[in-house]
């Protein structure tokens, strides 16, 4: 008896020191990420208690990642995320209240305490702070502007050629310094929205006059920013701690608040970022979690992370310390954070990117005034944010579904039965293509039959809700939008027809024509040219499409370039529908036509010339020869070609995105496009945009169906 107790003890003691496991996740790289590390790895080791699981994940899908598996228990106990997202995850309950004793201890700014708190509940612990600033490049700025008069007066005293400030002034983001320095906002203390509101219109005129005023370079965004500073064609740029990675070292810059808005005595108001350490509320170690938590933000951490990071962290004490008190760098920062406005970390704030950034675009390019713009991005905003579709009942669609699948069974029966005689003969020529025949349903056929039955569904705070073909109706029966509307289905679907029809004429016809020369035996270096004509095909269409990008901007771009060399005015590429849909065209022909020309080339190879000889000696012209000749033998290969060309250039995404981003007011958007547009950028309305997904299938099954009936045979 004695033995047994003596082995039940020796099993207490063993399972009591068994370390608990703490999973954490971060999305920080290069210094941040080596010191948080260093941070966990020191508290793992004066912790024999727990036993730290550290994960680094990509920040592109950190939060999905989070949202789908916290609530299925494979999830962190403890992760480190920017702040904005805090309403979102409370209303889905996936983050724990964090006691406001754990933070009060750690002396933290009362703007990022603000920050982390939604409904006057506290879910986050701030470790760290991120916002715009001022660079200066000190051998064009002797003095930082204080307000924005001396900004507006610089631009008189800079070389040619030189920009006062290049900052990507069309991004929403980097327009909310002037928008909160006016005394602007987006909602109000209940919630509501306030895009509309005077302060707001304000602030949109007053970067189109600095755009007026030459203050501004053409177009531009964050990677022409960076290239003028380092290259001392900027003498100012608005960024954030990001930039600092980016700078030149030969450039001499220094780093300061941004300027008061000389208009109304408001100092320039930058969004703040708090990266915060958050607590999922289905972690089972939450005592552990919480401590855990409470180190991340202390004085010794936070210190830590500041002097070898160079994080701006709100601990206070910690900038007590003498080094960081001599940083002019993390000081400039600091002070900035004073004058900052958190990010609403309500969930209607990811609906506010988009009409906003909209907005922004229409009033740079002169489309709009500030108050116009505002008035059609609050329209937006509401058609965003509007309640789901009420519930549907599913019970008609069960049956409908468990009656379609027993069709399928009885019809995939029969037709077993009708050819079972052949497969047997054939068994092993299947054996070989099962693999390849598993593959494809696995990676094409389910994720498709998922995406049709998300279409059935509303996504709202991670939770979805069964709508039947409401999303459908909407899309169909312009609900939301009026048909000439450029954000309607129908004005989209009509531009991705024509989007389609001028890419096919066009690479079609140089495709042909090329292949038609290059058969030819007295053109020399044949085969040097068919290696050169191929170039544009073989490499990454993304690249392309960003070298094109760059060569269409209105001040710095290749093609303006050569039109100012001809006395002809630089033309703004994307500020208007015809000359943006210019650009995706031109970009797209470069990447299609040495497809065509391929295909072209091998099917001329197999038509004999004595045809053509016979036919001219008939006295039938060169052009006679082609039509009733030498097209009639191309279209069995240049059919099929053409068709599977046409889907391709039907979902061509990438070079709609990168190079005109569907510019003017997604006028150049396809339904590709679009949809991707619906499902992360406009409130993620994930049924919404499977439901464009859908009807982007069919179309393309009939259009295929059709082209294949042309060709005469069946290519897919």
């Amino acid at each position: 008896m004695s033995f047994i107790v003596f082995i039940g003890c020796l099993l207490c003691n063993a399972w009591a020191e068994t370390p608990k496991t703490l999973k954490v996740w971060h999305a920080y790289r290069d210094a941040e990420a080596q010191v948080l590390e260093d941070i966990l790895e020191q508290y793992d080791e004066q912790h024999s208690s727990i036993s730290l699981e550290v994960l680094p994940v990509a920040y592109d899908a950190y939060a999905s990642k989070l949202e789908s598996a916290i609530p299925r228990n494979n999830g962190p106990d403890v992760f480190i995320y920017a702040h904005e997202k805090i309403g979102s995850w409370a209303e889905m309950g996936l983050i724990e209240p964090i006691s406001l004793d754990t933070l009060t201890t750690a002396n933290l700014s009362s703007v990022a305490v603000e920050a982390v708190q939604y409904n006057q509940t506290t879910y986050g612990a701030p470790m760290a702070v991120k916002s715009l600033v001022l660079y200066c490049n000190n051998d064009l700025v002797s003095k930082a502007p204080v307000n924005t008069d001396e900004l507006f007066s610089l631009n008189e005293t800079l070389p040619n050629g030189v920009s006062t400030l290049a900052y990507p002034a069309t991004d929403a983001y980097f327009h909310m310094p002037w928008l909160f320095g006016f005394g602007g906002g987006f909602f109000d203390k209940e919630g509501n929205s306030t895009f509309e509101s005077p302060a707001n219109a304000d602030s949109l005129d007053f970067m189109k006059s600095m755009d007026t005023a030459g203050l501004l370079p053409k177009e531009p965004d964050a990677a022409l920013s960076t290239h003028l500073f380092n290259n001392g064609q900027a003498a100012m740029t608005i960024s954030g701690p990001w930039f600092l990675s980016s700078i030149d070292s030969t450039i001499d810059f220094s780093i300061h608040p941004l300027p008061i808005i000389s208009a109304t005595g408001k100092p320039a108001q930058p969004l703040l970022t708090v990266e915060s350490a958050f607590i999922s509320r289905f972690s089972t170690q939450k005592q552990e979690a919480s401590a855990l938590v409470k180190h991340l933000i202390g004085l010794d951490s936070a210190t830590k992370r500041a002097l070898e990071a160079g994080q701006i962290v709100p601990n206070e004490q910690a900038w007590e310390n003498p080094t960081l008190q001599e940083d002019p760098i993390l000081l400039a920062f600091k002070a900035q954070m004073l004058n900052s406005i958190p990010t609403p970390n309500i969930p209607t704030m990811t609906a506010v990117w988009e009409p906003m950034a909209r907005a922004v675009r229409r009033v740079h390019r002169g489309a709009m005034t500030g108050s116009q713009a505002l008035e059609q991005a609050a329209i937006e905003f509401q058609i965003y944010t509007k309640p789901a579709p009420e519930p549907a009942n599913p019970i008609p669609y069960v049956v409908l579904a468990f009656a379609g699948l027993c069709a399928g069974i009885l019809w995939g029966w029969r037709q077993l039965q009708h050819w079972k005689k052949d497969i047997w003969e054939s068994r092993t020529a299947y054996l070989y293509v099962a693999p390849a025949a598993i593959a494809m349903t696995l990676l094409t056929a389910l994720p498709f039959v998922v995406g049709a039955l998300v279409s059935l569904f509303a996504h709202n705070q991670g939770a979805f809700t069964f709508v039947g073909l409401a999303n459908f109706f909407d899309i169909i029966f312009a609900r939301d939008w009026s048909v000439t509307s450029s954000l309607s289905f129908y004005f989209t679907l009509m531009v991705t027809i024509g989007w389609t029809l001028g890419n096919l004429f066009l690479h079609v016809g140089i495709g042909l024509a090329l292949a038609m020369l290059l058969r030819e035996p007295w053109l020399r270096f044949r085969g040097f040219y068919r290696v050169l004509l191929i170039v544009p095909w073989a490499i990454p269409n993304y690249i392309t499409a960003l070298i094109w990008k760059g060569m269409f901007h209105q001040q710095f771009g290749a093609i303006n370039g050569l039109l100012q060399s001809l006395g002809l005015e630089p033309v703004s590429w994307f500020a208007q529908f015809s000359t943006s849909f210019a650009a995706n065209l031109i970009t797209n022909t470069w990447l299609g036509f040495p497809f065509m020309m391929v295909v072209s080339l091998g099917a001329l190879q197999s038509i004999p010339r004595d045809l053509e000889d016979a036919a001219s000696v008939d006295g039938a012209g060169g052009w006679q020869r082609f039509w009733h000749i030498t097209l009639p033998l191309l279209k069995p290969a240049l059919l099929p070609a053409v068709v599977l060309g046409s889907v391709w250039t039907f979902n061509m995404f990438n070079v709609i995105y990168l190079v005109s981003a569907g510019e003017p007011d997604s006028s150049t958007d396809i339904l590709i496009s679009d949809a991707y547009r619906w499902a992360f950028s406009r409130g993620n309305r994930y049924g919404y945009a499977s439901a464009y997904a859908v009807l982007i299938f069919f179309i393309l099954f009939g259009y295929s169906k059709l082209g294949n009936r042309i060709a005469g045979r069946k290519t897919i």
